[in-house]
């Protein structure tokens, strides 16, 4: 399954596609899009939006998964997040995905072993499992995090579906 990881910014949107096959997987693209420098606001989810939109034409990705809001004692933040976050949604959505969200603690669960672990380990762990020559910035290490996360979780409920019909795993 090929899938769309975002880690969602009204600043920076990071992007990764990852193939997964079987306990493989494959990193094929990320990077991140650098919106911040747009005159306003509604041109930044605009880019996100549009740049969203030519990563899923460019590497047809079967489902998205995103990074969901969190509490954040700066309400103004969130409120960017969220609509940055739609931008993202919406063009997932605009060209047919599934979308599927994962909090921060269920991606660094998955990726890492820890809820809480730190930036620094996402990044490290996400290098190893994709076979990265060096870590990834932030931005896409946070949306290969989510990559990864989703492949690992449908895996295993693919796994437990499986085990409710009866046939062994």
């Amino acid at each position: 399954m090929k899938t769309l990881g975002v880690d969602p910014g009204s600043v920076t949107t990071g992007y990764g596609v990852v193939k997964g096959s079987g306990q493989k997987l494959l990193h094929l693209a990320s990077g991140y899009l650098k919106v911040g420098n747009k005159p306003t606001f509604p041109e930044r989810l605009g880019a996100i939006y549009h740049g969203l939109t030519e990563i899923i034409a460019e590497y047809r990705p079967e489902v998205l998964a995103i990074e969901s809001l969190f509490f954040s004692k700066n309400v103004k933040s969130a409120i960017l997040l969220g609509h940055a976050r739609g931008a993202a949604i919406l063009a997932g959505v605009n060209a047919g995905l599934n979308v599927y969200e994962y909090s921060p603690l269920e991606i660094k669960q998955s990726v890492v072993g820890y809820g809480r672990a730190e930036k620094r380990q996402v990044q490290e762990m996400v290098r190893m499992l994709l076979s990265l020559e060096a870590i990834p910035e932030s931005n896409t290490a946070d949306a290969l995090a989510v990559a990864i996360c989703h492949l690992n979780t449908a895996r295993s409920l693919a796994r437990l579906k499986i085990n409710e019909t009866g046939n062994t795993l």
